[in-house]
């Protein structure tokens, strides 16, 4: 998988993304810091340890660099960060597979975009990018040429 690059002088707008989670209930916002083990724990738990300690270091930063999807009765079904495991980069990642198609990724991804953006960034990286076509067609990314395996070779196994 490679890397893809987003000029954040081009995204699309934030509120009709927001809009379209907001029909199914769904509310995006910044995580408090009080909420940081209960947003950790949940994404260790569904999508594994490596990702929960990139969320964890989304909360070390200030603001928090991480989104949360959250439904109406209070729960998380989606999560995204950006400047985790490297400054500049977006992810990762995910949203409960029975809430596909509701646009929340794409909210997720365009509200953590247009914060990076907001930092001061020019352009992001969307390190090891599963669905690229998801980016391609929602923000414009476009793959780095020999990006893979990117930065992240030499990881300790699991």
């Amino acid at each position: 998988m490679s890397d893809l690059l987003v000029k954040l002088y081009a995204l699309p707008a934030l509120q009709p993304a927001l809009d379209r989670a907001a029909e199914s209930g769904i509310s995006i916002r910044r995580p408090l810091t009080p909420e940081r083990y209960v947003v950790v724990n949940w994404v260790a738990e569904k999508y594994g340890d490596r990702w929960g300690s990139e969320v964890a270091m989304a909360f070390s930063g200030h603001p928090i660099s991480c989104f949360i999807a959250v439904n109406g009765g209070g729960d998380i079904i989606g999560f995204a960060c950006y400047n985790a495991t490297f400054k500049g980069f977006f992810g990762p990642t995910g949203v409960l597979e029975n809430w596909s198609g509701h646009g929340i990724g794409t909210a997720l991804l365009i509200r953590s975009l247009h914060a990076m953006k907001d930092d001061g960034h020019a352009y992001a990286i969307i390190g090891g990018a599963g669905p690229s076509e998801f980016y391609e067609q929602v923000i414009g990314a476009i793959p780095i040429p020999d990006s893979t395996p990117g930065p992240y070779v030499g990881m300790i196994p699991e």
